[in-house]
Order: C-alpha cells, then structure tokens, then sequence
C-alpha cells in the first residue's frame, strides 16, 4: 500500500525527531511487518531450508475508527497464527509422579488428543516419577509436530515380567514430526540381567524407546538408564536427530545396545554419551542402513566404541556413507571396530560368509584410549569385502602406549595423523 503522497514525509509513530514539529494524527502512520522463518536442516540425505516472509504496511489515521477496527482484527489475527502449541499436562489426565501408581492410561490418553488435534502439541510430563507399563504411540496423526516435554522420569515396573516379552516399552510407530525432549527413561533392567547371567530361561527384554517407519523425529536431551534390551531403536525411519542423549547401563548388561539404527536414512547422532550402531544382516531380506552421521559422542569404559556388526550369513543389507566424528573414548574395550562375521552363540551362522557390504565409512578425529592392545579392528569378510574406509586424524593408545590395527579384507586410506599405523 502506497504512503499518502504530502510535501513533508511521514515519521513512524517509534521514532523520535526533537527537531520537528509534530505531526497531524492524520498523518501518522503505523507499520506493521511480520516476518516467519523457518530453517529444517538435515545432515546427509536431506538439506531443506524454508523462509516465509510477509511485510505489511498499513497507512491508518488514527481519526478513522473502521481503520483502528482492521488493525485489532489483523493483530487479533496474527496472534492467531502464532499461537503456542496446545499442551496435554499427563497429571491432568491422571498419571500420578509417585513411582507406583500406572500411569500408562493417562500418557496413551493425552497421546490420543495430541494426535488428534491438527494443532501443534506438547504432552508435558512434570517432575516425579512416572510408572509406565508398554505403550504404543500409533500414527498417522493430523499435525506433524507433537513434542514429549519431560520434566520428571518415566520407569518399568520393577519386576522384569511384566513388560519383559513385550518387545519395546515405549513404541511409537508411523509418526512424522515427533520430538520426545528430556526427562529419564529408567528402564530397571538390572533384574532382567541376573536372571540371564544364572542360565535360566527369562524374558528376552523389552527396547525402552523405538521409532518405526516413522519421518522427521528428534531425540534431546533424553538419559535412558539400564534398559532391559536396546535403550534406542530407530527402525525405517528417515530424517532423525539425536542429539544430547545419554546412555546408562552396567558393563555386564547383555545386549543393551544404546543407539540401534536399521532400515533408515538421514540419521544424525550429535553430542551424546554412548552409542552404538546395531547389527546387520540378522535376516535374510533386508534394506540396510546408510546416510548416517555419529558426531561429538564420548564412550567411556564400555564394550565397543563406534562399531559395524553384520551377521555373518546371506543378507541383501548394505552399510554406506557413515560418518563418525569428533568422538573420544576413554577405556573403551573395542574403540573402531567391524564385525562381518558376528555369529553369537556359534549358532545359526557357522561356516557362511556375511552378505552385507559395507563402504564408504569415514572416522574422523577419534581420539582416546583402548582397553585393549588392538584399538582399531576390520573384521570383514571375503566375499563382501570393506571397502573405501577412510582414518582421517585418529588418535588411539593403549596404556600409554601404541595400540594396533587389524584388518581382515578391508581397503581404505588414512588420512594425516594415524595411530596405531592403518592397516588398510
């Protein structure tokens, strides 16, 4: 809308000019801009960046009532269009934060209208602890953006049966747009763990958090504490962040891998503590993993460190373009490792050769200590041999001293400071 055309000009109503003389209301003018941006970046697979821009400018008098009447409609309008998230507090619905009572129906319940409302949503969990049993989170929804704002701490039942052949704990399944942001996930797996130590026969365990065929989902800032199986799986999934989360669990706790990821693309692990990259290549078809991004992650005292394991049996899966970087590790037993050949138990996989291929995997600045004399192991197959494995400023000893390297049908550079010596 154009200014009205006058020999002096207009002088906004915020600015201030001792040196001229005021202005006519009628003359006074309001400008209003409103500007929206919104930046999506996804590393890898995805790169989106969106920017909506709206400038309004309004020449209004201020002797004109009707003009005054459109301004409180567009401002009335505007905060419309801006306002905040609807919010589901899981205490209104019944959950009580004592660690005893469940409170499963009340966090399905504010799931239910969350996902039902075509606005954003936020399901806030305030502090206290919370006893869950298993809960799925099924989609589709009708908005792509409800957020688990958890203030207080989600936990398993103490007896391990009861949610221990369940297969997860919390599942959420066909969702887009998710973000589950804070809070502890205690998963009291200890329980779980003695019984399989002993021999007998136990519940195979429950994953604490899953994200299956699901799109654009965020994990911050979220502490899972001895789970009973995986702390975190995401399973066909595309475009997740992961980012702040750390992961708990006792050294001898069977199989609580702390970042399972399969079938998916376009993940991204950014400052986290603990995480590790699940197998590959259990069953016969399947899609692989690739486009994933593992960045400023500490291990310290665990197991494995940044690790590839397949199956060692026929699969179509693959491994491709991941990235490790900027990770530390602090007596870490198997710092840099692939495994083609990972066959537990001898069962079920002896004498065949992995159908994985795995390539295009780059470590970039590790830097830290191994538990062990051999700190970097590639472990691949003949068949499928790894291939394009890139060391890039990587930095590993062994009690003060040089650790080694071993490779086994595996090729690849090494790029600027190396220790132990590539064997690639």
């Amino acid at each position: 809308m154009e200014r009205s055309k006058r020999s002096k000009p207009a002088v906004p109503i915020n600015t201030v000019n001792s040196t001229s003389s005021p202005l006519h209301p009628s003359l006074q003018l309001i400008s209003l801009s409103l500007s929206l941006s919104l930046s999506l970046s996804l590393s890898l697979s995805l790169s989106l960046s969106l920017s909506l821009s709206l400038s309004l400018s309004l020449s209004l008098s201020m002797e004109n009532p009707i003009s005054l009447i459109f301004l409180s409609l567009f401002i009335v309008f505007i905060n419309s269009a801006v306002s905040t998230a609807v919010t589901y507090n899981v205490a209104n619905l019944g959950a009580k934060p004592d660690g005893k009572t469940d409170s499963t129906k009340a966090f399905l319940s504010g799931w239910a209208e969350a996902c039902a409302s075509a606005k954003p949503s936020v399901i806030y969990v305030p502090a206290g602890r919370f006893l869950l049993r298993n809960a799925i989170f099924n989609g589709p929804c009708k908005n792509r953006a409800i957020t688990f704002r958890i203030a207080g701490t989600l936990v398993v039942p103490s007896y391990y049966q009861v949610i221990g052949n369940a297969g997860n704990w919390l599942f959420f399944r066909h969702v887009n747009g998710v973000t589950i942001s804070r809070g502890i996930l205690d998963g009291q797996g200890t329980g779980l763990w003695d019984c399989k130590a002993s021999g007998k026969v136990c519940a195979s365990g429950a994953t604490t958090l899953e994200f299956s065929n699901s799109n654009n989902i965020i994990v911050s800032g979220v502490t899972s504490l001895n789970a009973q199986m995986f702390h975190i799986v995401i399973n066909g999934c595309n475009n997740v962040k992961v980012q702040g989360v750390r992961v708990s669990a006792s050294g001898h706790s069977p199989n609580t891998d702390g970042i399972h990821v399969q079938k998916s693309s376009g993940v991204t692990i950014l400052n986290s503590k603990i995480a590790i990259i699940g197998s590959l290549g259990k069953d016969l078809e399947e899609d692989g993993v690739q486009n994933v991004t593992v960045k400023t992650v500490t291990f310290t005292g665990t197991q494995n460190g940044l690790r590839i394991k397949s199956w060692g049996r026929p699969s179509t899966g693959f491994a491709k373009n991941i990235l490790f970087q900027h990770a530390v590790m602090f007596n870490v037993q198997n710092p840099i490792v692939i495994d083609q050949n990972y066959c537990p138990g001898e069962k079920g996989c002896p004498g065949q050769v992995s159908g994985v291929q795995i390539s295009d995997v780059t470590y970039q600045n590790i830097h830290g200590t191994s538990a062990t004399q051999v700190a970097v192991k590639f472990d691949c197959c003949s068949r499928y041999p790894c291939s394009k494995i890139t060391l890039d400023d990587v930095k590993l000893s062994y009690k003060n001293q040089a650790a080694e390297a071993s490779c086994s049908h595996a090729g690849g550079t090494a790029v600027g400071m190396v220790q132990p010596t590539s064997c690639l």
